[in-house]
């Protein structure tokens, strides 16, 4: 069978490794423990996470155990990485609904059949720690000085960096001793704004049981600007269908910039490279075959082929400037007495999630950008009244070329 660390770096997962060579050889010839862990910050997981639950399921088809490591602990610190500001403070009823979510997701992906993979909470061991003893069996281990020379830590210290979430690294540095401990866990994998903790855990193992633990990172999904994917115009690409509809999931896919399309075909399908080679390397206007493919591939794998296959349906009578036949749209409700009593064109677009200011609305009307009903907004006083509604009682408005949102009456 090939080395999953090949497959890995063929994708173009890998980043940083504490040991390549020994990494790969260890791979090749057992079954490894690895776990990746997930803090429960918010109530579903977003796409940042799906390129993390690809690679842990291309680990596990190749023979590997996975552990989805729940951060019920580390989630009341709050992990500082690329953080401009200390993180929201969660209770743990909160944190708790946030994990039970989390669970469903990782049920779609990973085996958990006879013990073929399993999931933790951190919460099990962190929460009952007698503090003195942590700091005499682990903080000494730590060096302050190493420590603020990671990245995680630099970034923060202009602004502040508590105190709190200083203790973050040694909480997952536990967490990786634990999982050695408990589960002969040798490797700990996660992004690479991970690889300061990795570290501290792969240390903590070396010092504590003189035991021989890896790390490895992966690239975060950033578009060849450099920049993170899965910003919306709402917000995160949230894997959760309640949150990013299949249709404005396969939606984002299909409008990526052309650059990114084999880089994303590698990393977020199954496809064999031969194949993803070939469709990254088509030109012009055939590109958008290859993220047809890509969005149809993605959201296929996390809301199903039927709800795949429809997104699809709804994207191309988009384009065949049938908007307002999709279903599967993304909709704004709005009362009655709003359009009654007159909306003007700016405010409707930022009621409906569409501009985060007027003065962006302002440069798209200007920029001939907006349009409602396929007639182009001339006047960013524009009022939409109730003759712009049809007679299902909705109007749709576009942005730019590609995304289109229906306006709907409450009923």
């Amino acid at each position: 069978m090939e080395n999953v660390f090949d497959i890995l770096k063929e994708r173009g997962f890998i980043e940083q490794c504490t040991d390549e060579e020994a990494i790969k050889e260890l791979l090749g010839k057992e079954s490894v423990t690895f776990y990746i862990g997930f803090d429960p910050t918010a109530d579903s997981l977003h796409v940042g996470h799906f390129l993390q639950i690809m690679a842990m399921t291309h680990m596990q088809r190749a023979g590997h155990k996975p552990i989805a490591l729940l951060g019920g602990g580390t989630t009341t610190i709050g992990d500082p990485t690329d953080k401009s500001d200390m993180r929201k403070m969660l209770t743990l009823e909160q944190i708790n609904h946030n994990a039970e979510n989390f669970k469903k997701v990782f049920e779609k992906f990973f085996d958990f059949s006879e013990d073929k993979a399993l999931m933790v909470n951190n919460a099990d061991w962190l929460l009952s720690l007698n503090y003195i003893e942590f700091l005499r069996d682990v903080g000494v281990h730590f060096s302050v000085n190493r420590m603020l020379q990671a990245e995680c830590y630099k970034s923060r210290m202009e602004k502040g960096l508590t105190f709190l979430e200083f203790n973050y690294m040694l909480m997952q540095s536990y967490d990786f001793y634990e999982m050695f401990e408990k589960y002969n866990c040798k490797m700990q994998l996660g992004g690479n704004d991970q690889w300061s903790n990795i570290i501290g855990g792969v240390e903590l193992i070396r010092k504590k049981l003189s035991g021989q633990a890896y790390g490895m990172t992966f690239s975060l999904l950033t578009t060849s600007e450099g920049k993170k994917m899965g910003k919306t115009e709402k917000g995160a690409l949230w894997l959760d269908s309640a949150k990013t509809s299949p249709y404005e999931f396969y939606q984002y896919w299909r409008n990526i910039n052309d650059p990114d399309v084999e880089k994303c075909l590698a990393l977020l399908t199954f496809l064999p490279m031969e194949q993803v080679r070939e469709l990254g390397a088509l030109q012009g206007s055939e590109i958008n075959k290859a993220k047809e493919i890509l969005a149809y591939e993605v959201t296929k794998i996390i809301h199903g082929e039927e709800e795949a296959t429809r997104a699809q349906e709804a994207a191309r009578s988009l384009f065949a400037n049938n908007a307002s036949k999709s279903a599967d749209m993304p909709k704004t409700i709005v009362e009655k007495s709003t359009i009654e009593n007159h909306i003007g064109i700016l405010d409707l677009m930022q009621q409906a999630g569409l501009i985060k200011s007027k003065s962006e609305g302002r440069r798209l009307v200007e920029q001939g950008g907006v349009s409602v009903n396929d007639e182009k907004v001339q006047d960013i006083n524009r009022q939409i009244t109730m003759s712009d509604l049809d007679e299902d009682g909705q109007l749709i408005i576009k942005k730019g070329k590609k995304v289109y949102h229906q306006i709907k009456i409450e009923q």
